[in-house]
């Protein structure tokens, strides 16, 4: 059975005849899912063509997510499902409301231009790299959430550099690629100096920063702040053994954390937004009515992802800082 036919005369580029003719043997029932494409130095020889032509067809047919390469075996069929042009990988470092807010806003942006395949890493090394090296010349797009993964820059690299994007979290080691992003240390300093009025009464300023997802940046915007304005500050890991007093303001990036301080407060009676205060990392409905509103410090989700859909269907190669705003409410 003859996959592929070459037509040297033609106009059409040989690659993308080798393309429209593996296309059309699974349109057309001659090749299945699984089943294994003819080898390169085979299509070369047959065909008189040089490996280039035939690795830039099988490359394309890669990104389109029809085929699939296996280390030591050869190329594959992957999906007999083709309708879509463009393939995105999308990495995730955890689902939560507020980022769900962000994929459903991606996903709707994207529409019927591209199939998007979803992925979590957990804030797991180990996760991060399987998933990278498993997908390398997969996907059109590489859209990368890396969190605070450590040591991750070495896989990414390996990725094609214009095909990646960083969303959420950028550090400066990843600065060369393309991406929308938070800036924490310029929203935080920016909120709190926009509200310095209304928090001039509080003398000691905390932050609860467990560290295992939370980016160091948000420490360094209240520690410039506090630095610059003369306040004094601490950085929690949690709260045990730590004493709610009068004068304090907390920084809640966690709302498991949120809780606990909203109970303690109670607890030992000190009244939100005048013994105690709080601001509370990314905005929920369910804070606006919580404890007659918790104040909050959020970037809108929804917004970066229809932004990021827009520059991954334009191939925009930008950087851009999705702001974060301060919703001032009761516990401040």
């Amino acid at each position: 059975m003859k996959l592929i036919t070459i037509d040297k005369e033609s106009n059409l580029p040989i690659y993308k005849q080798i393309i429209a003719c593996i296309e059309q043997a699974i349109i057309s029932k001659r090749l299945f899912r699984n089943d294994r494409l003819p080898s390169v130095n085979k299509v070369c020889i047959e065909h008189q063509i040089s490996r280039d032509t035939v690795l830039l067809a099988y490359d394309q047919l890669k990104k389109k997510g029809i085929i699939q390469s296996i280390p030591a075996k050869g190329y594959y069929v992957r999906t007999e499902d083709f309708t879509y042009e463009k393939r995105y990988f999308l990495l995730f470092d955890e689902l939560n409301s507020f980022k769900e807010d962000l994929l459903n806003a991606f996903l709707e942006g994207i529409g019927q231009k591209g199939h998007v395949d979803i992925f979590f890493h957990h804030f797991n090394y180990s996760m991060f790299r399987k998933l990278l090296h498993d997908n390398i010349g997969n996907y059109s797009k590489y859209i990368i959430m890396p969190g605070n993964v450590e040591g991750i820059e070495t896989l990414i690299a390996a990725l094609p550099k214009d095909e990646v994007y960083i969303i959420d979290q950028m550090r400066d080691s990843l600065q060369h690629y393309s991406g929308i992003y938070q800036n924490f240390v310029k929203d935080i300093f920016e909120a709190l100096t926009t509200y310095s009025e209304a928090i001039e009464k509080y003398s000691h300023f905390i932050i609860v920063f467990p560290g295992e997802k939370e980016p160091i940046d948000m420490v360094n915007g209240l520690k410039k702040y506090c630095e610059i304005y003369h306040k004094k500050y601490t950085v929690l890991s949690g709260f045990q053994k730590h004493d709610f007093k009068k004068g304090q303001l907390y920084l809640i990036p966690n709302d498991r954390q949120l809780v606990e301080a909203v109970e303690k407060c109670r607890e030992i009676h000190l009244k939100l937004g005048s013994d105690i205060g709080i601001i509370s990392y990314n905005e929920t409905p369910l804070k606006k009515v919580v404890e007659n509103g918790i104040t909050t410090l959020s970037t809108d989700f929804s917004q970066m992802g229809k932004r990021l859909a827009q520059m991954v269907i334009k191939g925009e190669k930008i950087q851009i800082e999705n702001p974060a705003k301060l919703y001032f409410r009761k516990s401040l």
